[in-house]
């Protein structure tokens, strides 16, 4: 795991285990890039705006705060230096969700060949649309981000469909890329 998949470390570890707890709950710069991609696909699937459109007004607020843990309390706010640092990991995660969505859409017809071929008795069209955007952005990744390996690419996207979908939409997500990754070649590795 390089310094791009892990949430920042606190950088005193005399602040306590609040601070460590904090930062925690947020997502590595890669996840939120991930997570952050699925809501501008999402957009640009149902709403139809152009992907320059969804870049200028895409809402990054919310990932400046962590989220608590069911019966966890609501964390403190932000300190200043503490502030800054998340500032520019949501900025570098935002510059990283541009280039995934950028290459998604571009490649689409590639990518959505691929997952109908995959999906068994299932048209693309007919799939939920958060579980579409979210195979869209695994095949993207499998086709083309060599540095990760292919079942981190799996993985993240089946935590993005229980985040943002269902249990059986993660199952589902699961079996397709599991599905694809059996019947195609994707350069780079697996683990």
């Amino acid at each position: 795991m390089n310094d791009f998949d892990r949430a920042p470390a606190s950088s005193a570890p005399s602040e306590g285990r609040s601070e460590a707890r904090r930062d925690d709950h947020r997502p590595g710069k890669r996840r939120m890039a991930r997570e952050m991609a699925v809501q501008m696909l999402y957009q640009h699937d149902l709403g139809g705006a152009t992907v320059e459109q969804i870049f200028r007004v895409f809402d990054r607020t919310e990932y400046f705060q962590a989220e608590p843990e069911e019966g966890e309390p609501e964390p403190p706010p932000l300190g200043r230096e503490e502030g800054e640092r998340r500032r520019r990991d949501i900025e570098e995660a935002f510059h990283y969700a541009r280039e995934l969505v950028t290459g998604t859409v571009e490649g689409l017809d590639e990518v959505d060949g691929l997952i109908r071929k995959q999906a068994d008795n299932w048209r693309l069209e007919r799939m939920p649309a958060v579980d579409r955007n979210i195979l869209r952005l695994a095949v993207y990744e499998l086709l083309h981000e060599d540095d990760i390996p292919k079942l981190v690419v799996v993985d993240e996207a089946i935590e993005l469909a229980k985040k943002f979908s269902t249990e059986q939409s993660s199952r589902f997500v699961n079996g397709l890329l599991d599905g694809l990754l059996k019947q195609h070649e994707f350069p780079g590795t697996i683990t």
